[in-house]
């Protein structure tokens, strides 16, 4: 019997002046373990006079884990945080009662030609976090574990499993797991996951019980610890998920809660401009008019 449940095809989704590829959540599956929400952003090259400009955004009862590929991302917040993220490194920002941040290209790059590609991702807070206060974490990617088995580099960008723990200061059992390969070969980890699990190929290939799958498809197991495939030659892909929260998650635009009166105090803030302020910004996304079919 196969233990991949589900299969989630990436979906396009603009976000302002950026199209995205939109991986969770799935109307058939809102979240794996406290993960809610994947973006995977690119790869798109950009001329001179295109820049990626996310004005300033408001966030509640969640992390955000920002992770890139190639670019530069300049990440600024109501905080006080003004950091530039390069690839491999994570920036990670707990939203708690409430932060408002921008995502901008880098000064340095916005009258250049330029490429960003990485993924964007939420991960919910336990219920007696949700309300926790702000905070942000910076961590260059030398201080990611990596390492090697085999034809296999392995890094935790976030977590534990694997007998490894992420600096990254997560809030619950939760892992987020890069495998590249230089050869086909097979890889056997079920062992060391828990709770829900799922594989994103962002690039090769994988094959599990006599069926391959290509890039931009999520595969929901069945069981983590039955966590066994096939890797391709020069393929990539991420491991992500942990222990799932007795409470449902519910998400308005930006907003994650276990309250929908919490979803709504918030749009309210936001509306009114209740919400911290980033320095130095001025402008702001509004609260979005969605349109019934």
């Amino acid at each position: 019997m196969s233990n991949i449940s589900l299969i989630i095809e990436e979906r396009a989704a603009n976000i302002g002046n950026f199209m995205v590829g939109r991986l969770l959540p799935f109307r058939q599956k809102r979240a794996v373990g406290p993960f809610v929400f994947i973006d995977h952003m690119g790869p798109v090259k950009m001329s001179e006079r295109e820049n990626m400009e996310v004005l300033p955004h408001p966030h509640i009862g969640l992390s955000t884990l920002t992770f890139l590929f190639d670019g530069a991302i300049m990440h600024r917040d109501s905080i006080g945080s003004e950091v530039e993220i390069q690839p491999g490194a994570v920036n990670w920002m707990t939203a708690g009662s409430g932060v408002v941040h921008s995502e901008r290209t880098p000064e340095r790059l916005q009258d250049s030609t330029k490429s960003l590609h990485g993924l964007q991702i939420w991960v919910a807070l336990p219920k007696e976090l949700e309300e926790t206060s702000p905070s942000f974490t910076h961590i260059d990617a030398n201080q990611i574990p990596k390492w090697q088995d085999g034809d296999v580099r392995f890094k935790l960008i976030a977590g534990e499993a694997l007998d490894k723990k992420s600096p990254v200061p997560v809030h619950s059992k939760l892992y987020f797991i890069e495998i590249k390969s230089q050869n086909a070969t097979k890889v056997s980890i079920g062992d060391k996951l828990y709770g829900e699990s799922a594989l994103y190929i962002l690039e090769g290939s994988i094959s599990s019980e006599g069926n391959e799958y290509g890039p931009k498809q999520i595969l929901i197991a069945k069981d983590a610890k039955l966590c066994e495939f096939d890797i391709g030659e020069h393929s990539t892909v991420y491991i992500f998920g942990g222990e799932p929260f007795p409470e449902e998650r519910y998400i308005d635009w930006n907003f994650v809660s276990s309250s929908k009166e919490r979803l709504a105090k918030a749009k309210e803030d936001w509306v009114n401009q209740k919400f911290p302020k980033v320095v130095g910004e001025t402008d702001f996304v509004p609260y979005p008019t969605f349109k019934k079919s």
